[in-house]
């Protein structure tokens, strides 16, 4: 029975103490362990499965691109109906994720972990091969979407200029903006995989507030920026010069040190550090060492 000497809320039953236990939030430790395994699935996959996924996830992301464009060409200009033509950027992540392709800035958090938890040449080689097929297709992807909407008579004058103007606000970034919107980029999504776990419930919701911020903030991302930026390209106003070195580059860098070397690693030395912990294991239920002593 609980006392005050416990700190617990006394006199409950057994049954409301298992309605308690069962309603507390996941430990940290447990989102790692979801994560990794989700990011251990991913490296087992084939070239082929892993290619297509990604391919269709950069086709899908063109969304993002057609959403804003589409809000930006129906609403009248000024500040206050940018905000609303912001939600146009979160069609394309709401698509990707929930339809689980494959997206290179989630492998940025979920392939790293596996990798983190047993850092071994064959677990690295792992994660390039993931990060070069999965970017890969994710580019050819955005790529392919851009040109179809710029010379299929899809939409009308007034909407393929919108389309040219978010190109043209994505360059106005030099390449240490770039890198450095790009970091903030890929500790966002970083944050987003780490969320949905915890709430699946609400994952439509954390998806469209972690993405219309970073639409709200011009945050690079090399898969949306890739379709915005190379519809600039096709429309003959960049070269593809600047498209790889003042765009592509550093966005890259900076969302794999953002989703991998600063969200990731914080995350694992966490948990690394709550698992050193003297007695940790056996004070948790849920632990297999727990649960095999119990046995």
């Amino acid at each position: 029975m609980a006392t005050e000497k416990d700190g617990k809320t006394p006199n409950l039953s057994d049954e409301e103490q298992h309605d308690v236990d069962k309603n507390q939030p996941p430990r940290a430790a447990v989102l790692h362990e979801i994560i990794r395994t989700q990011g251990d699935q991913e490296l087992e996959r084939t070239v082929a499965a892993l290619w297509w996924s990604a391919l269709a996830a950069g086709l899908t992301m063109g969304l993002s691109l057609m959403g804003m464009g589409l809000l930006n060409s129906r609403l009248p200009d000024g500040e206050g109906f940018k905000v609303i033509a912001s939600f146009g950027y979160c069609a394309g992540f709401l698509a990707v994720i929930l339809a689980r392709q494959q997206l290179f800035t989630e492998n940025t958090l979920t392939a790293v972990l596996p990798v983190m938890s047993k850092p071994t040449l064959n677990n690295a080689g792992r994660l390039l091969r993931l990060w070069t097929v999965v970017l890969v297709g994710n580019l050819c992807g955005t790529l392919l979407v851009a040109y179809v909407m710029l010379h299929l008579p899809i939409f009308d004058t007034k909407t393929d200029l919108a389309f040219l103007e978010i190109g043209r606000k994505v360059m106005e970034n030099d390449t240490s903006q770039m890198f450095a919107k790009g970091i903030v980029s890929g500790w966002m999504i970083a944050t987003m995989v780490w969320m949905i776990p915890s709430m699946e419930s609400a994952k439509i919701w954390i998806i469209i507030l972690i993405t219309y911020l970073m639409a709200l903030g011009d945050f690079t991302h090399i898969v949306v920026g890739s379709a915005e930026v190379s519809y600039l390209v096709f429309a003959g106003e960049l070269p593809w010069k600047d498209f790889w070195l003042v765009f592509a580059g550093p966005t890259l860098a900076g969302n794999i040190i953002g989703g991998s070397f600063i969200f990731a690693l914080i995350s694992h030395a966490q948990i690394r550090s709550e698992s050193s912990l003297p007695g940790n294991a056996a004070a948790d239920p849920r632990h297999p060492q727990r649960i095999n002593k119990d046995q």
